[in-house]
């Protein structure tokens, strides 16, 4: 059944509402007066496919639910910018945003074209209680990131690059520009699938971690369809959950103890051992040499560059592993933040993380289901091309791509 204009201009009124935007703000947007947006509303002026399209892009949605028989009041955009009006206000976030949801939505339709099952490749969910307190919330993570590298078949080795790891269980990922304080969103949504973005202004083990902060929001948390991690709210309890998640994924405590041991480290500076025959025993005394078990700041530069991680998270990881008291951290954190830390990573030639983690895996994606699709002859090369101005990648590039890739035949 077609909608009529009215019932049209409701749900355009109800998706922008939603977004926390004003007719002047898509007046601006869509290059008309606020007087036409109006009239659009209310159903007396019809909107144009172009305009629609405009429209869906920016309320975050498909074009085709605003023509469907049911509409959804609110999507992932909206409960996220309702939630953080700071962002929604921000335009060059905003707009970041819209384009991941847009990517997002592109990769799901070409699934379906190529018949790609995506129930097949999803992410497991945790369901468990709410953790009640800090220490529920941090048995919590790590028992499920020792779960996750468990099933993910990771051992104690370091992980892979995340986007890519990420990909394979369904997850989205993108890296966007952020305010300081944020360092990850999650989104979760029945058209768009599950993605989560890191801040591209902070430093790429920063960016790793949180991305692995992300993934515990997917697992334990997806029912809230937009989570915003700040700073300021590391004290809540599904934060502190999502951070020893991402600790214990990135640096699995076996691993750990494996590289210090590599360095002659990690042991007691006094063992004692039995040896029991059935009739009795006989007892062994040892002694490390005095100062050869201390950990130092190239250990911790190492092991942070071997797990991709920060020198800060490395060392309140040996932490909690026991392996430093709190007044070797603060020593060592003390140096570090000195500038020791980054000085004696530049001599050894270790840098702070690896940069593979920034390599875009899901648009790498994108692309190759767009190059399937059209290769089938299931797009048109306009839209192969819609989908890489999404991606930036320019028209002359693209020709060269179908070039190489044998696809210059007569399409269209």
């Amino acid at each position: 059944m077609a909608v009529s204009a009215q019932e049209m201009g409701r749900r355009l009124r109800t998706a922008r509402e939603a977004c926390g935007m004003t007719q002047e703000d898509v007046a601006r947007r869509l290059g008309v007066s606020r007087p036409t947006v109006a009239q659009m509303e209310l159903g007396n002026r019809a909107v144009t496919t172009i305009e629609l399209d405009k429209l869906a892009y920016l309320f975050g949605r498909d074009i085709r639910e605003f023509v469907a028989d049911t509409f959804e009041e609110e999507d992932a955009l909206a409960v996220l910018f309702r939630a953080e009006p700071e962002i929604a206000n921000h335009e060059d976030v905003a707009d970041s945003l819209r384009a991941c949801i847009a990517l997002g939505r592109e990769v799901t339709n070409l699934e379906g074209l190529l018949g790609i099952d995506r129930d097949l490749a999803g992410a497991v969910s945790y369901q468990i209680a709410a953790p009640r307190s800090r220490w529920e919330a941090i048995q919590q993570g790590e028992r499920a990131a020792e779960q996750e590298r468990r099933r993910l078949g990771l051992g104690w080795a370091p992980s892979p690059p995340l986007p890519e790891l990420l990909e394979t269980q369904g997850v989205r990922t993108g890296i966007v520009d952020l305010p300081e304080e944020i360092s990850g969103i999650t989104i979760s949504n029945q058209s768009v699938g599950l993605f989560i973005v890191a801040n591209r202004a902070h430093a790429a083990a920063r960016r790793r971690f949180s991305f692995a902060h992300e993934y515990a929001h997917v697992l334990f948390d997806r029912r809230m369809k937009g989570i915003v991690t700040r700073s300021s709210e590391r004290d809540d309890l599904i934060e502190v959950r999502a951070n020893a998640f991402a600790a214990a994924f990135l640096m699995p405590p076996e691993g750990i103890r494996q590289f210090v041991a590599a360095l002659g480290k990690g042991q007691p500076s006094r063992a004692i051992a039995q040896v029991f025959d059935e009739a009795g025993a006989v007892q062994a005394e040892g002694r490390a040499a005095p100062g050869s078990q201390d950990i130092q700041l190239y250990d911790v530069v190492h092991l942070a560059h071997y797990f991709g991680v920060s020198r800060l998270a490395a060392l309140f990881r040996l932490r909690n592993l026991k392996l430093l008291t709190q007044a070797e951290l603060d020593e060592l954190k003390s140096a570090d933040e000195a500038g020791s830390g980054l000085e004696l990573g530049r001599l050894l030639n270790l840098p702070d993380a690896d940069s593979s983690d920034d390599a875009d895996g899901f648009r790498h994606r994108v692309l190759g289901l767009s190059l399937e699709a059209y290769r089938r002859e299931l797009i048109t090369r306009a839209k192969l091309m819609e989908v890489a101005s999404l991606l930036s990648v320019q028209t002359d590039e693209m020709n060269e791509l179908l070039h190489r890739a044998g696809l210059t035949g007569d399409r269209h």
